[in-house]
């Protein structure tokens, strides 16, 4: 047993001063005198931890007149007794001592994904274990047990009431503004916090992407940065811009995609850039990820994700306990997992990306972007989708909006955008709409096909046949240009 108390005062985190600390010290005390005035020592203490014992590496005080009490010294070797007179003689041996540093903890955010899986399981058992519990009583425990609930029912509801009431105060006090567009919404972790999470995802992904990431002199790299400071530098106004630093890294890829950190960490794929027409497209993209950014939409879904997977865990422990068989458990706990998905979360995230598509189109529109081309861009992957054969999930079942709604969303935004790229100073745009180029294209290119079709002809340049459904979702007065006959007036940089 003292060995074992041994070794753990070996592995602690504090640091003691050794038990003969007087030895540091040499007294010499005039006999027959009283010490009246107490030093003064001035001690700093550095605890180097190692993996079995801390080390004290110096120590070191100053002795001056006065009275007080000398700290981590015992409290009878500061206790003078009264008969002296004279201060005691302190020599020092040069010893320092410094704090270890702090360590720095997880954000709040990372935390509770940790927890998340857990709290489901704890869930879990407790709903099993009630039924098993159940199961086990006899009959007339049960009949006990009932009637006791029912005598109580009121104090029951009344308790139920109470935790209503302190559940509904726990999101009042947690409501916020959105910074752009006012909207009030539910954060649960601040901004600060998913900053922090923000950094640690920025590092796992330069860990990742470490053999993928384009050099810096790369064109198509500085084709990026150029556009996301020009967006930085004409949003900022803003303060959730330009308190940003904004950090690009191009990663090798066909993925089409692009996102953007909320700490200000910009990846975006060559595959979008092979996909994008012109500096525009890009432009309203990179704007659309970064919109994501400043109005921390990250954070405001992981909030509501926390709220409802609290909420569940009474609904999950009900299904264990309610359900006979662990498989139908098992069962009910999907069916609700995914209820949950389609009733909330991937509708309003479907809200978050329409949002984000607003405001990127409007940060787009201060970069003297042409915004009549963010249309376009949706024209082209509703083609590119259809052409390449790959199923497309219905809206309802997406974290996204269809290529169509977000196409009929943005036209409906047009207008505004350009009364704030005009009032922002920008060059004139062509009087060639994009979307009207781009919908005579697909027109002539249609025609095209279905002539050299009748005549058994290969398809156009080599390309698949035009799906028979394409026609009509292109067709629209409201389409964009997206392919490479768009209008050269159309491609003039930002």
């Amino acid at each position: 047993m003292a060995f074992l108390c041994v070794n753990a005062l070996k592995r602690s985190r504090f640091c003691f001063l050794p038990i003969d600390v007087s030895r540091c010290f040499q007294v010499r005390m005039q006999t027959g005198h009283r010490v009246n005035q107490v030093s003064t020592v001035r001690c700093q203490v550095s605890c180097h931890r190692t993996a079995k014992v801390a080390v004290i590496r110096d120590f070191r005080h100053t002795v001056r007149s006065g009275t007080g009490r000398p700290p981590l010294l015992p409290r009878s070797f500061v206790e003078t007794p009264p008969s002296l007179h004279s201060p005691p003689v302190l020599k020092h041996h040069g010893h320092h001592f410094h704090t270890s540093a702090h360590l720095k903890g997880l954000p709040a955010a990372a935390v509770w994904m940790v927890l998340k899986p857990l709290q489901k399981l704890a869930a879990a058992i407790l709903g099993r274990s009630i039924r098993k519990w159940w199961v086990a009583l006899p009959a007339n425990r049960r009949q006990l047990f009932r009637e006791w609930v029912w005598q109580r029912r009121w104090h029951l509801a009344a308790l139920a009431g109470v935790a209503m009431v302190i559940l509904s105060l726990l999101l009042l006090t947690h409501l916020d503004e959105s910074p752009l567009t006012g909207r009030t919404r539910l954060l649960v972790f601040s901004r600060e916090s998913y900053l922090e999470l923000a950094a640690l995802t920025a590092e796992a992904y330069m860990e990742e992407f470490a053999e993928l990431l384009l050099p810096v002199t790369d064109v198509r790299h500085q084709v990026v940065e150029r556009v996301v400071q020009h967006l930085a530098q004409r949003n900022k106004d803003i303060p959730e811009v330009s308190d940003v630093s904004w950090t690009v890294h191009v990663v090798q890829g066909p993925t089409v995609n692009a996102f953007v950190l909320s700490n200000g960490e910009v990846f975006v794929y060559t595959g979008m850039l092979e996909t994008v027409t012109d500096v525009h497209q890009l432009t309203i993209i990179l704007g659309h990820e970064m919109a994501h950014a400043l109005l921390g939409h990250s954070a405001e879904q992981a909030s509501l994700s926390h709220i409802l997977d609290l909420l569940s865990l009474i609904l999950l422990s009900a299904i264990w306990a309610l359900c006979p068989r662990d498989s139908l458990a098992v069962l009910g706990h999907w069916v609700q997992q995914k209820l949950s998905q389609l009733m909330f979360s991937r509708p309003y995230s479907r809200k978050l990306e329409a949002e984000a598509d607003q405001v990127g189109l409007q940060l787009a529109a201060k970069a003297c972007a042409d915004v009549r081309a963010g249309p376009v861009f949706w024209q082209q992957m509703e083609i590119r989708d259809q052409l390449s054969g790959e199923p497309s999930l219905p809206e309802w079942l997406s974290t996204h909006p269809s290529h169509r709604n977000r196409i009929t969303h943005l036209d409906r935004l047009i207008p505004q955008a350009l009364e704030l790229r005009e009032s922002c100073v920008c060059p004139a745009l062509p009087a060639t709409d994009p979307r009207a180029v781009f919908s005579e294209t697909v027109r002539v290119l249609l025609e095209k096909n279905k002539r050299e079709e009748a005549h058994a002809a290969a398809p156009i340049h080599g390309l698949p046949p035009v799906p028979a459904g394409l026609p009509a979702a292109l067709l629209a007065p409201n389409s964009l240009p997206a392919s490479s006959h768009v209008h050269q007036e159309n491609k003039t940089s930002v």
